[in-house]
C-alpha cells in the first residue's frame, strides 16, 4: 500500500463508519439508487431560497462523509467527485486537517481575530509563502479577506484600481470569479447576469484560448496567436477605445466556464504583454490551488510569476477562508481599505497550515498529476467509444467532458480539421442523472451546462479512479440517447 493509499485509508476510518463497510455498501453498479425524494429534501425546497442550485441537479441528503465517500440520510453511499467545488483536497474528516482543528480547541486558541496577530495566523501565513515561487515570495504581502473567494476577488479588484488609478478592468470570456456585484461584472456567462441590471463600469471581455471552440474558428496555435494579438493591439493601439487598465484578471484552468485549461506558451506571452504594458496581472486560483493541476498553483506550470494572487477553498483546510497576496509595489491602499468580520478565522488557519503541510510532505501535487493522468486515460476510452463526448480537457485533478450532440452537424472546419459539434446540456444532464444513481457524484458546468466536471479530492487511490471509471461506462450504456431531446444514438 502507498503512503497515499495509506493516508486515505486511515482518514476512512471510523467507529462505525470505516472504509471496508462504505466500500461494501457502494453497490450502486448492481442496483442503481432510487433518488426519491425525502422530507429532508421536500422541506429544503420549502423553506430556502429558490437560488439554491445543487440540490436541483444532486438531490441527496448527506448525512456522513469519510475522505472521498458520502453517505446520504438514507444510506446511500456515493463517491464524491465534487468535493465542495474542490475545497477539499484531503477529502472528508481527514485526520490532519481535523486534529488540527481539535488542538485548537483544547488550547482554547481564540476563534475569530479580526486582523490581530497570533502564532497560528503566523504560522500559516510562513506555509503559505514557502509555496510560492521565490520570486512572489520575496516581494509578497497578504490581505486576509472574508470567507469566500469572491470577497478575495473584490480585494483585489480594490487593490490595483487605488494602485494604479485607473478603473477599467480586463476579464475572459467564460470566466468565474464568484458572485458578488464586482465579481459577476468580471463573470463571463451571461445567465447571472440577466436579472440584476447594470454591472461594475469599465469591464472588457478579451477571448480566451478555448482550444475546442476556437473563438477565432482558426484553431490551435494560430488561434492562441491571434488572440494574444488582439489582446496586444488591445493594449497598445491608442484606437482601440479601450483605456488603460488596472488589471487584468483570469484563470489559469477556467472551471465552472467548463475546465478549459490555458497553454504554458499563452500564459507566457500574456504575461510578457502585461508587463509591457504595466497591467497588474490578477490569477485566480480560488479552484487550481493547492495541488490540483499537479502542481501547488496551476501558474506554475507555465513559469510565470503574477502580480496578484487570489486564493479560497483548499487554504481553509475545508473550513472558510480567503486571502490576496500580492507584490509589495502595489501595497498602496490605506488602512481599513478591505476587511471582513471573519478575517481572523483561527480554525480555518489551523487546519490550513495542516493541510498545506501534509501536501507538501506527501507530495500530493504529483500524486494529484499521476492520478489525474490515469482518470483522463479513463476518459479518452470512453470517448472512442461514445460520439457525444467532445472533448476530454483539464489537468491534473481537475478535468472536464465536454458533451456535445452526436447527431447535429459539426461546425465549420478549420485547418486543423473538422469543428465540433454544439453542446448538449440536455444529454449532460440525462448522464450526470445517472451517475448519481450509480453511486458517483460529478457537477456540470460550461456552455449550456454541457461539461462533466472531475475535482474529487487529491487523495483518491488508483483502484478509486478506476471505479470512477467503471460508474461512468454503466452510467453512459444505461442513458436512451433517442429518448433524450435533440439527440438520436450515433455511438461509435
Amino acid at each position: 500500500m502507498t503512503t497515499i493509499e495509506k493516508a486515505a485509508a486511515t482518514s476512512l476510518k471510523a467507529p462505525v463508519l470505516d472504509a471496508s463497510a462504505l466500500r461494501s455498501r457502494h453497490d450502486a453498479l448492481r442496483r442503481p439508487y432510487d433518488l426519491a425524494d425525502n422530507d429532508l429534501l421536500e422541506r429544503q425546497r420549502r423553506l430556502e431560497s429558490n437560488a439554491r442550485s445543487y440540490p436541483r441537479r444532486l438531490p441527496i441528503a448527506l448525512a456522513r462523509a469519510k475522505g472521498v465517500y458520502v453517505e446520504d440520510v438514507e444510506g446511500r453511499v456515493f463517491i464524491d467527485c465534487l468535493a465542495a467545488a474542490g475545497t477539499l483536497v484531503l477529502g472528508h474528516n481527514h485526520p490532519v486537517p481535523r486534529e488540527a482543528m481539535e488542538r485548537a480547541f483544547r488550547d482554547e486558541l481564540p476563534l475569530q481575530t479580526l486582523d490581530l496577530a497570533t502564532p497560528v495566523k503566523d504560522r500559516f501565513i510562513q506555509d503559505l509563502f514557502s509555496l510560492l515561487p521565490s520570486e512572489l515570495a520575496a516581494r509578497a504581502r497578504i490581505q486576509f479577506c472574508g470567507p469566500t473567494g469572491t470577497d478575495a476577488v473584490e480585494a483585489a479588484l480594490k487593490l490595483v484600481k487605488t494602485a494604479t488609478g485607473r478603473s477599467t478592468m480586463l476579464s475572459f470570456h467564460g470566466a468565474y470569479h464568484g458572485m458578488s456585484h464586482g465579481s459577476l461584472s468580471l463573470m463571463g456567462s451571461l445567465g447571472p447576469k440577466r436579472d440584476v441590471g447594470p454591472m461594475m463600469a469599465d469591464v472588457q471581455f478579451l477571448p480566451y484560448p478555448y482550444a475546442f471552440r476556437c473563438p477565432f474558428g482558426i484553431g490551435g496555435e494560430p488561434g492562441e496567436t491571434a488572440g494574444l494579438r488582439y489582446i496586444q493591439t488591445l493594449l497598445s493601439d491608442p484606437e482601440s477605445g479601450v483605456r488603460a487598465a488596472a488589471g487584468m484578471i483570469l484563470e489559469a484552468v477556467q472551471g465552472e466556464g467548463g475546465v478549459v485549461p490555458a497553454s504554458d506558451r499563452w500564459l507566457r506571452e500574456l504575461r510578457r504583454i502585461t508587463r509591457a504594458a504595466t497591467v497588474p496581472l490578477i490569477l485566480d486560483e480560488v479552484q487550481t490551488g493547492l495541488g490540483r493541476t499537479g502542481r501547488f498553483f496551476a501558474f506554475q506550470h507555465a513559469d510565470i510569476v503574477p502580480d496578484v494572487l487570489v486564493l479560497s477553498k483548499a487554504i481553509g483546510g475545508g473550513l472558510p477562508m480567503s486571502v490576496v497576496i500580492y507584490d509589495e509595489a502595489l501595497d498602496r491602499w490605506k488602512p481599513g481599505a478591505h476587511a471582513g468580520t471573519f478575517r481572523g478565522n483561527q480554525l480555518a488557519m489551523a487546519a490550513g497550515s495542516a493541510t498545506i503541510q501534509f501536501i507538501r510532505s506527501e507530495r500530493l501535487d504529483l500524486h494529484a498529476e499521476a492520478m489525474g493522468q490515469r482518470l483522463r486515460g479513463h476518459l479518452v476510452e470512453l470517448q472512442r467509444r461514445h460520439a457525444f463526448i467532445g472533448d476530454v480537457r483539464g489537468r491534473g485533478l481537475m478535468l472536464g467532458m465536454e458533451i456535445v450532440d452526436p447527431a447535429a452537424a459539426p461546425a465549420p472546419a478549420t485547418s486543423l480539421g473538422p469543428g465540433p459539434r454544439p453542446t448538449h446540456g440536455r444529454l449532460a444532464a440525462a448522464l450526470q442523472h445517472a451517475c448519481i444513481r450509480r453511486g458517483l457524484i460529478v457537477e456540470l458546468g460550461g456552455r449550456d451546462g454541457s461539461t462533466m466536471r472531475f475535482l474529487p479530492p487529491l487523495i483518491i487511490t488508483e483502484h478509486e479512479i478506476d471505479h470512477v471509471a467503471e460508474i461512468l461506462a454503466a452510467a453512459f450504456a444505461a442513458v436512451p440517447l433517442d429518448q433524450v431531446a435533440g439527440v438520436r444514438r450515433a455511438d461509435h
